[in-house]
């Protein structure tokens, strides 16, 4: 359970700080605070288990209110989304906060797990 607590603690911290997203405008911006953002989101793990990792990742995605939409154990990835209601001049507003947490071996006794957010169109950099 030691496990499950840091991993939900990252991928709380990557939701809330950091985040990527596909859009064509964002791929294009490669600079050193990209290397900086990914730096961030990813973190590292003493243990070569990469299916319990996965099924960690997804009971904590699920315990923040998620729903987990993809898992791919041979890849290592699992897609998830919530929706975040936002009130704009009396309107209801609702936009999709997506995530994609991606594990993958480093080396031979650790695993690299990485967290991207995106709500609505854009990549989460800043919490507020």
């Amino acid at each position: 359970m030691k496990l499950s607590g840091i991993l939900m603690a990252a991928i709380a911290t990557s939701i809330a700080f950091f985040g990527c997203t596909s859009s064509k405008e964002q791929l294009m911006k490669m600079d050193e605070s990209q290397v900086k953002l990914r730096s961030m989101q990813t973190r590292a793990f003493d243990t070569t288990e990469k299916d319990k990792m996965l099924r960690t990742v997804i009971s904590t995605l699920q315990d923040l209110g998620y729903i987990v939409n993809e898992a791919n154990e041979v890849i290592g990835t699992v897609s998830a989304q919530t929706t975040h209601i936002k009130y704009k001049f009396l309107e209801k507003k609702k936009y999709p906060l997506l995530i994609t947490v991606t594990v993958r071996p480093r080396g031979e006794t650790q695993l690299l797990v990485r967290a991207n957010a995106q709500y609505g169109l854009k990549a989460v950099e800043n919490p507020l």
